[in-house]
């Protein structure tokens, strides 16, 4: 190369030289957004909350007009290396991997929609859609189950039961989604605040004071274990229901049943019709 080259290349303007870069690129090179400031922006946006506060729902189809922001955020969060993820805190980890979890779900469901009805509709006799590897984090290329119960349930890494009311399997069933992003300076309040609407929501968990019965989602028969390994003092589902009684219980005297413990436990059917607002 001539030097007359070398020198009309190192002239080339630094403002053109950071255009060619990719979005994803320059995230990367100058830090992770741990504001998750894009996916807070669409979430911002797109989710309806209920009137209650305890439920919501995603407007899908005004999502998909949203892709390319959808995907410059996913880019970002593919984009971030594992010796990176490793020096970040604890609560900037979990943070990290909820959102990834509930925006890959949410990019799954906009690759069929609106031609479907529950993300049970993506998956086939073969393969659930939880097991399809569609998108790469953290160097591999992953699937959903793997980010839920590889990653963020793994034994001894982050052992906090409320991730299960946090991540959103794009369900009526499911906890709601918020309208929010998690960060990881306000992560505890979140999963508590999430915690509790879920609890307050009486279409998924109710108790009937004339059959002293205590119904609550499939979500507490089938991540149990999860619930009473101790986290903040709770090692059984009656020790976490006891702590939430003034929200599971409609009156002063059901309430006091709850603490008591004095009810039939039982399991909701769980709804995966999907959490679209059409």
């Amino acid at each position: 190369m001539s030097r007359r080259r070398r020198v009309l290349i190192g002239a080339v303007p630094v403002a053109l030289m950071v255009r060619a870069i990719p979005a994803w690129a320059q995230s990367s090179a100058g830090g992770f957004d741990h504001r998750h400031a894009a996916w807070d922006a669409l979430l911002k946006q797109h989710v309806v909350v209920a009137p209650s506060g305890n439920a919501s729902t995603l407007r899908y189809a005004a999502l998909q007009t949203q892709r390319p922001a959808l995907k410059a955020y996913l880019d970002s969060l593919s984009a971030v290396a594992p010796a990176s993820y490793s020096t970040w805190t604890r609560a900037q980890q979990l943070a990290f991997l909820i959102n990834a979890y509930n925006t890959f779900t949410v990019e799954l469901i906009l690759s069929r929609y609106p031609d479907l009805k529950s993300i049970k509709d993506l998956g086939s006799f073969v393969q659930s859609p939880w097991k399809k590897k569609f998108f790469r984090l953290l160097g591999q290329e992953r699937s959903l189950d793997e980010v839920e119960h590889e990653m963020i349930r793994a034994p001894g890494v982050f052992d906090d039961p409320r991730i299960h009311v946090a991540v959103v399997c794009a369900s009526i069933g499911c906890p709601m989604l918020r309208n929010e992003a998690f960060v990881a300076e306000r992560l505890d309040a979140q999963l508590d605040d999430a915690l509790h609407r879920f609890l307050s929501d009486r279409s998924r968990n109710r108790f009937d004071a004339g059959t002293a019965t205590l119904s609550v989602s499939k979500i507490f028969d089938w991540y149990r274990k999860d619930f009473e390994r101790g986290h903040k003092g709770i090692d059984s589902l009656q020790t976490l229901f006891a702590r939430h009684a003034e929200v599971l219980g409609p009156t002063p005297q059901a309430q006091a049943e709850i603490r008591a413990g004095r009810y039939k436990l039982a399991f909701l059917d769980y709804d995966w019709a999907l959490n679209d607002a059409r």
